[in-house]
């Protein structure tokens, strides 16, 4: 073709350049023909062929439609027309050659990009993607592929064989490993989070050092994202949630309930002996009619078994933060909200400068947030409410109001 159109632009006197209007030509035609026919694949073929995968009775083909698989392989058409119209144009044959395999390598490995994506997609609609995450894995083929295409793009511009470059990296070893540390740390950090099942997508997680709190909601090569409960997002290297420690909810989230685990601080000076009118009082309070019953026999047993008389204070004697801490006992365990086969304790801890704590550690079967704290807040409302009924105060520092009531009993002298 090159040798018609030059001697076709010599005899219409057009000797001088001839040559570069040759060259010009061809190249516009080659330009030319490869755009149409894309267009007419892209608008028919790939038309026609949508229409049939979208028929189709399987799922992934939808998915390699959706992210771009089959459109990408329609970009080898102009890269390989071009690529042979090269001989046609001799002076620039070579370059034509050598920037069209480029373009095809680089078309290849966008497809390589679509084909992973595809893969990933099919595969995290899978209940086993929340346990075993594939990204961080997908991540790393993408840069390897892309580490190799680069240098074979690299190779086929400068005419020389990809091998020689391949091996002329590895005195760049030391410096590679410092520009990929992230990622060798977060592959291996993949596979410790594989192997011990550390984390899932899904986890409610929480890591102070980073200011994370919520929900795992990627997990990548290099980075983990988490949706705090305040819907931002924190990003953790990888490699830190091996490094570092972190509390993981899984469990809780796994179990049947989750804990309530609260203290009320009891004024000392309020814990007494039970006297005969608190006994007939604490009776009639329906949690504690059997309780009232069978602590009276046990004390009177006891006493008469050592010959003590009932009012001595060496006796055994009914106190009235016991009937409280029993009380609670009683109120929890008909609470439909508690779960009675986990951890089920009401009991003292050491006395504190603010008195004396009574804590409750018992579970809740609702472990949904917000319901969880609704519950907690019921049986402490409770709990605060009705320990006056048993002639116990509930501690706390002096307020201004304190201050006030105090100071306006204080006659001026």
């Amino acid at each position: 073709m090159y040798p018609l159109i030059y001697n076709w632009l010599e005899n219409n006197g057009l000797g001088s350049g001839s040559t570069l209007i040759a060259h010009g030509v061809i190249l516009i035609a080659a330009l030319t023909i490869s755009f149409i026919t894309f267009w007419v694949a892209k608008k028919i073929l790939l038309v026609r062929f949508t229409e049939f995968v979208r028929r189709s009775r399987f799922s992934w083909d939808d998915t390699f439609l959706e992210k771009g698989v089959f459109v990408r392989l329609l970009y080898f058409i102009p890269a390989l027309i071009i690529y042979l119209s090269a001989s046609a144009l001799p002076a620039i044959e070579v370059w034509i050659q050598r920037i069209s395999l480029a373009c095809m390598i680089l078309t290849g490995l966008f497809i390589i990009d679509s084909f992973l994506n595809s893969c990933m997609k099919i595969y995290n609609a899978r209940e086993i993607a929340r346990e075993k995450p594939i990204r961080g894995y997908v991540q790393l083929i993408k840069i390897l592929f892309f580490s190799v295409g680069v240098i074979f793009i690299i190779a086929t511009l400068m005419n020389r064989s990809p091998w020689g470059l391949l091996t002329g990296l590895g005195a760049m070893t030391a410096i590679l490993l410092l520009v990929f540390k992230d990622s060798i740390l977060g592959l291996i950090a993949g596979f410790q989070f594989s192997s011990n099942n550390m984390v899932h997508i899904g986890d409610w997680i929480e890591m102070d050092k980073y200011g994370a709190d919520g929900d795992v909601i990627d997990i990548s090569l290099n980075s983990v994202k988490i949706q705090n409960w305040d819907k931002t997002i924190s990003t953790i290297p990888t490699y830190a949630l091996v490094s570092d420690s972190f509390k993981n909810w899984r469990g809780m989230q796994e179990s049947g309930g989750r804990r309530i685990k609260r203290s009320i601080y009891i004024d000392m000076a309020t814990i007494k002996f039970c006297t005969g009118e608190m006994i007939d009082r604490f009776e009639k309070i329906h949690y504690l009619k059997n309780y009232i019953r069978k602590k009276q026999e046990d004390v009177i047993a006891h006493n008469e078994q050592l010959n003590i008389d009932p009012d001595d204070i060496s006796g055994r004697r009914m106190t009235n933060i016991g009937t409280f801490r029993a009380y609670i006992l009683s109120y929890l365990n008909n609470h439909p909200k508690i779960n009675k086969e986990m951890t089920f304790l009401v009991r003292q801890l050491e006395p504190t400068p603010n008195g004396l704590p009574l804590q409750v550690y018992v579970f809740s079967n609702d472990k949904v947030w917000a319901n969880y704290e609704s519950i907690q807040s019921d049986i402490f409302d409770h709990l605060l409410a009705v320990a006056p009924e048993f002639d116990l105060g509930v501690f706390q520092n002096p307020t201004g109001y304190d201050f006030k009531a105090l100071t306006s009993n204080v006659r001026v002298s």
